[in-house]
C-alpha cells in the first residue's frame, strides 16, 4: 500500500471564495460569509485570506470581526450554491481518477496511483487539478500529497496550506523531518482535551507521541490510543472509497436555537420538530432504526452544560411519535433544568423499513401510510406546507428552518 498516492484537496476559505467569485467587486474586500449582516450576529463561518490579515477569522462572533475591520463585507450564507459548487469540484476531481471521496463539503480525496502516467508526476498533477478547479469555479484549492489518507490530510493541513504553492507532498522520509516535529495538538484526531492529556504525559510533538509505548496507550485509551499512535506514524490503510457515504450508520439532526430555551414545554416542540425530520429522512432512505438518542448543549458556552444520552427501543421504528416520545424521556430523565441553545435526535442501529413488527394496539400500516403522504406533501410543497399545530407557537422553528439547509441559509 505504501506506493499508493492520495491527494487531499482542500478549498481555501471555500464559502467565502464562492462568494467573491460570484461578486467580482468584492475582489479586493476583506469579506466573511456570517449569520445575518443587518444584525451583525452570529459566527463567521468563513473568512477571505484578506479578511483574515486584517483581524478577522473563523468561529469568531460577527462583532468582533467587524470591530477588528470596520470595511468588512459581511454575506449571508448561501448553502444550496455551496453545495452546488462542491458537486462542480467533484466531477472535476473525476476527470483524473473515478477514485474520489468527499471528506467535507471543501475538503477531497483522491486516490490518483493510476492516473500519474496519464497527468504526470503527483505535484505536476495538484498543479493541473488546483488550476481546473480555480479556471472553473473561481475557488483556489491547497493539495496535499502522501501515500495514505492520513499523510495527504497532514500535508494539507500543515504544510501546503503555508506554502505560496498550495501543494505539499510528505513523502516517507519526510515524516520524521517535517510530520514529528510538529505540536502534537496539530495531530489530526488530536483534540484540546487529549492535548492536555498528551503534554501532562511529556508528550508535546507528534515524534513524542509516535515513539512512546503503545502497550500504554492501549492500556489508557483502548482502541483510541492504538488509532492515534498508528496516525502518529503515519500509518493508515483505509482506502479512497467514493460511495462510502452511503452506507449509513444513524440518521440525526441538531438545532441551534434563536435564544435560550428554560421550559420543557417549549423544548418538547423542537423535539417534536427534529423528531418529524429524522424520521422523514429515515424513511425517504428506506430506514428504521431501534437506537434513539438526543441530547443538548447549554446556553453560557464559558460554562458548558447538557447531556447527551440514548434509549434502545423495543422495535425498529421511522416514527416520529415513538422517536418522540422516546427524546421526551431522555429529557425527562437528564435534562438539568438549566437554557439551552441547541437541541438534537439521532436514530441509529438501522436495517430496512421492508419488514416490520405489528401491534396489536396500534394501526402501523395506516400510520405509514399516512407518513408517506405527509412525506409526499412536503417534498412537493415544502416542509413547512404541512405541520404539526405546535409549530404554530413561539417556540416552533419550522418555518425558520424551511428557508435553511444544514442550519445556514439556502
Amino acid at each position: 500500500m505504501s506506493n499508493r498516492v492520495i491527494f487531499l484537496v482542500d478549498m481555501q476559505s471555500f464559502y467565502a471564495s464562492v462568494e467573491k467569485a460570484a461578486r467580482p467587486e468584492y475582489r479586493d474586500r476583506p469579506l466573511v460569509v456570517s449569520g445575518d449582516p443587518a444584525r451583525r450576529s452570529g459566527i463567521v463561518l468563513a473568512a477571505c485570506p484578506l479578511a483574515k490579515k486584517l483581524g478577522a477569522s473563523t468561529a469568531q462572533r460577527l462583532g468582533e470581526a467587524v470591530r477588528a475591520c470596520p470595511d468588512l463585507v459581511v454575506v449571508r450564507p448561501r448553502m444550496q450554491e455551496y453545495i452546488r459548487v462542491s458537486l462542480k469540484i467533484t466531477s472535476i476531481m473525476e476527470r483524473f481518477t473515478d477514485l474520489v471521496e468527499p471528506f467535507s463539503i471543501d475538503e477531497q480525496f483522491m486516490d490518483v496511483t493510476g492516473s500519474i502516467a496519464l497527468f504526470g508526476e503527483p505535484e505536476t498533477m495538484a498543479k493541473k487539478v488546483q488550476d481546473a478547479i480555480w479556471e472553473e469555479t473561481g475557488v483556489r484549492a491547497r493539495v496535499g500529497i502522501g501515500s495514505n489518507k492520513i499523510l495527504a490530510k497532514t500535508a494539507c493541513d500543515n504544510f501546503a496550506k503555508k506554502n505560496e504553492s498550495g501543494i505539499f507532498w510528505l513523502t516517507p522520509d519526510k515524516i520524521e523531518t517535517d510530520m514529528w516535529e510538529m505540536p502534537v495538538g496539530g495531530l489530526f484526531g488530536v483534540g484540546s482535551r487529549m492535548r492536555r492529556h498528551f503534554e501532562r504525559m511529556g508528550i508535546h510533538k507528534v515524534g513524542d507521541l509516535a515513539r512512546y509505548p503503545l502497550p500504554r496507550l492501549q492500556q489508557l485509551w483502548g482502541i483510541n490510543g492504538h488509532v492515534l499512535w498508528l496516525t502518529a506514524n503515519g500509518k493508515d490503510s483505509s482506502p479512497v472509497t467514493p460511495r462510502t457515504h452511503e452506507q449509513q450508520k444513524a440518521v440525526g439532526h441538531q438545532m441551534t436555537l434563536p435564544r435560550d430555551y428554560g421550559t420543557l414545554q417549549d423544548i418538547r416542540v423542537v423535539l417534536l420538530e427534529l423528531s418529524e425530520e429524522v424520521c422523514r429522512r429515515a424513511r425517504a432512505k428506506g430506514l428504521m432504526g431501534e437506537t434513539v438518542s438526543a441530547g443538548c448543549r447549554g446556553a453560557d458556552f464559558d460554562h458548558p452544560t447538557g447531556f447527551h444520552r440514548q434509549m434502545k427501543l423495543g422495535d425498529p421504528t421511522c416514527s416520529a411519535k415513538d422517536v418522540y416520545d422516546a427524546a421526551c424521556r431522555l429529557f425527562d430523565q437528564h435534562w438539568d433544568g438549566q437554557p439551552v441553545r441547541s437541541v438534537h435526535v439521532n436514530l441509529s442501529q438501522l436495517s430496512g423499513s421492508g419488514e416490520y413488527q405489528l401491534d396489536l394496539f396500534r394501526d402501523l400500516e395506516r400510520e405509514r401510510k399516512l407518513d408517506l403522504a405527509i412525506d409526499s406533501i412536503k417534498s412537493k410543497f415544502g416542509s413547512s406546507s404541512i405541520f404539526k399545530a405546535a409549530s404554530l407557537t413561539e417556540a416552533g422553528q419550522v418555518f425558520e428552518r424551511a428557508m435553511k439547509i444544514g442550519g445556514h441559509y439556502k
